[in-house]
């Protein structure tokens, strides 16, 4: 099976490949900005029509939330139009096309606020709640969903969120990094999602490309944290406990784009169909700190 990967040079698409290319399965043509651009409606049909694949995984994103507030052409530019340009070229082949989206797509709902204020928690996000996204990133990516439900007819969308993994800029990276100049962090702990490790979705994704199930789906790792808690996570499991994390609040960041407080995915799709769970969110980061130790 000939598999054709947007954005194959970032964090997802890296770990993707390995993935992939370790079953023996499938070839690959992995492409990053530099070759692939797709804001360009004829490179993309050019290089779709040249390289003919079965299935288009389609990971290249603007995912700075806060540059995307701040520009919101070049998010619309790239989230939206830019799926709508490989969506059609993937109608053109007869592609199945997989479509990596956000848990932003869903904001601050009145029936999570009602049901946290009577019963002190919150109901996960199922594939079938309608999204209410608060800010430009999340508009967007919503805005690439609908093109890729519209015109194509073999789609998987896939949300997803908080991903990290051994390639690029990622919030445990990111906490290590600070381990190293600082005794002490702030971190906010009122926003509450599921961390998900790059390698576990790249292995859903290489399931659920075997299929047929076409649809939206939530894939994410088991459970879910505020990012406070993440952090300490990360501290404890790589030997860091020494690094303090103190708990701020999201207005104390005073950052460009607001974020839900609460974005947890229900992987209720990948329940419903029997397809493979991916592990408790804690496992996998044990495992991700364990091999980047090594």
């Amino acid at each position: 099976m000939k598999i054709l990967i947007t954005g194959g040079k970032g964090q997802l698409g890296r770990d993707l490949e390995k993935v992939l290319l370790n079953t023996g399965k499938y070839e690959l043509t992995c492409l990053g900005h530099d070759a692939l651009d797709i804001i360009k409606p004829g490179n993309v049909q050019q290089i779709v029509l040249t390289n003919r694949p079965e299935v288009i995984i389609h990971a290249a994103a603007n995912t700075n939330v806060d540059q995307c507030e701040l520009d919101k052409d070049s998010a619309y530019l790239v989230n939206a139009l830019g799926s709508r340009n490989v969506a059609v070229a993937a109608a053109k082949i007869g592609a199945k096309l997989v479509y990596i989206s956000t848990d932003y797509v869903f904001g601050v709902r009145s029936s999570h606020l009602t049901f946290v204020e009577l019963c002190g928690r919150a109901i996960p996000y199922t594939e079938f709640d309608l999204p209410d996204p608060i800010n430009v990133y999340g508009k967007s990516k919503l805005a690439g969903e609908q093109y890729v439900a519209s015109l194509s007819n073999k789609y998987f969308i896939v949300r997803t969120s908080w991903l990290y993994g051994r390639h690029g800029k990622n919030f445990v990276k990111t906490m290590l990094d600070l381990a190293k100049e600082k005794n002490e962090v702030s971190v906010v702990n009122d926003q509450v999602g599921s961390p998900t490790y790059t390698k576990d979705l790249a292995r859903f994704l290489a399931e659920l490309i075997q299929t047929e199930l076409y649809g939206i789906y939530h894939a994410t790792n088991g459970g879910f944290c505020s990012w406070f808690d993440f952090a300490r996570a990360i501290f404890q499991m790589a030997g860091l406990g020494q690094v303090k994390v103190r708990p701020a609040s999201t207005p104390e960041l005073n950052r460009p784009a607001p974020r839900p407080a609460y974005s947890v995915l229900d992987n209720y799709c990948i329940r419903l169909e029997g397809l493979p769970a991916l592990r408790p969110w804690e496992e996998a980061l044990q495992e991700f700190l364990s091999e980047i130790q090594e």
